[in-house]
């Protein structure tokens, strides 16, 4: 038997729906999108710029808003990259982000801090949330743009992005969120938050692997330079051509999203307070990481001081499919760096593990998931 698969945040299996939807691209329909000269191409435009509604319906954004790429890596590439590039009105030079961003976001601002850029890398409180007060201490005039994670990738936590979005458009800053795990767990509306610029990927809600977006505000003063060149597709600010198939899986991914949404987070997220009562209720030092209230149905970042993450992703992989951390940090030797940034010591980080359910998760899984990790911890903790 195949493990019991808890490690959606990695990536989500594609809807079946998806797969359906995506299935006459692959060959029947297989049109250029960009193609303007015959039906081949002027019906893969079409269920392109459908799926680009789908996209636009799940965040609240207008059609011409949503930019499609390879995924939230590239997207988060572009809204900083791209932006700074292209120059921000004022002259402004500086970034802020987090220390608990995904690398998409701090790797890029290191790169942009050695090409120009003044980066500011702010902490967070020892829940995972933005600090407002020190945000709002270090914005200027010369503050060009804020990136922000809606949804922390490894802890779940949502920050408080209406209220940063206010802060930094106070100083004529741009605002950028890497909505990767918001989406199609949690309302996401682009006005509601205030951003001008937010990242998606498909994977991560049921669509197919290697296509994203970008929501870009229109706006007269956001200018987004392209970081590849080779054609004007995708409003000139991403070239390539746009690959229908999974286009359309995505747009389908989202539609699906937004008719679950209160559903799907409702059953998940009883099930995922479920599990963490039963694993506390053995083990009371059981510890939970980030904010206890304000995190995407689903996820628990958890850690039992003495039993290394590593041992126990270990000890249930048979049976359980869990992760110590983010997947793109995988093979790493050094403990999470969102852990490290909540001020655990090195020793209580290497402890945590991340278990995040889905759309797919049944109540018999979970039952058997916290036997099976119950069983784990006993006798990891006995060993220690």
């Amino acid at each position: 038997m195949r493990p019991i698969y808890l490690d959606y945040q990695a990536t989500s299996p594609t809807d079946p729906q998806v797969v359906e939807a995506m299935q006459p691209y692959w060959a029947q329909e297989f049109g250029n999108p960009h193609s303007e000269g015959h039906d081949f191409g002027w019906k893969a435009r079409r269920a392109v710029e459908l799926a680009r509604s789908q996209v636009a319906n799940l965040i609240g954004a207008d059609d011409d808003e949503v930019i499609f790429t390879s995924g939230a890596t590239e997207s988060c590439n572009i809204a900083l990259r791209g932006t700074s590039a292209a120059g921000f009105p004022s002259g402004a030079r500086q970034i802020i982000t987090l220390a608990t961003e995904h690398p998409a976001v701090l790797e890029t601002a290191r790169w942009l801090g050695e090409h120009d850029m003044d980066v500011v890398v702010l902490p967070v409180k020892p829940d995972g949330l933005a600090d407002l007060q020190i945000l709002e201490a270090a914005l200027s005039r010369q503050t060009a743009l804020v990136s922000v994670m809606l949804a922390n990738n490894e802890i779940g936590v949502i920050q408080p992005l209406r209220e940063i979005s206010q802060l930094a458009h106070a100083v004529g800053a741009f605002v950028h969120t890497d909505a990767t795990q918001a989406a199609g767990r949690m309302r996401v509306d682009v006005d509601d938050l205030g951003v001008d610029l937010l990242s998606l990927s498909a994977h991560k809600m049921y669509g197919p692997n290697g296509i994203g977006a970008l929501y870009v505000r229109n706006r007269s003063d956001l200018k987004v330079a392209p970081i590849s060149i080779g054609g004007h597709q995708e409003r000139g600010i991403r070239a390539g051509t746009v690959p229908v198939p999974i286009a359309v899986g995505m747009g389908a991914a989202c539609a699906i999203a937004e008719q679950r949404l209160e559903y799907d987070a409702r059953r998940i997220d009883e099930q995922g307070r479920r599990l963490l009562d039963e694993l506390v209720s053995e083990f009371p030092e059981l510890q939970l990481f980030g904010h206890s209230q304000r995190r995407v149905p689903g996820n628990l970042s958890l850690g039992l001081p003495g039993v290394l993450g590593e041992a126990l992703v270990d000890a249930v992989s048979g049976e359980v499919a869990i992760a110590t951390g983010a997947a793109c940090s995988t093979g790493s030797p050094e403990p999470s760096h969102v852990l490290m940034a909540l001020g655990l010591d090195e020793e209580v980080a290497s402890c945590g593990v991340r278990i995040s359910l889905g759309r797919f998760t049944t109540d018999d899984e979970i039952r058997a998931a916290s036997r099976s990790l119950r069983r784990a911890l006993s006798s990891l903790a006995r060993e220690g």
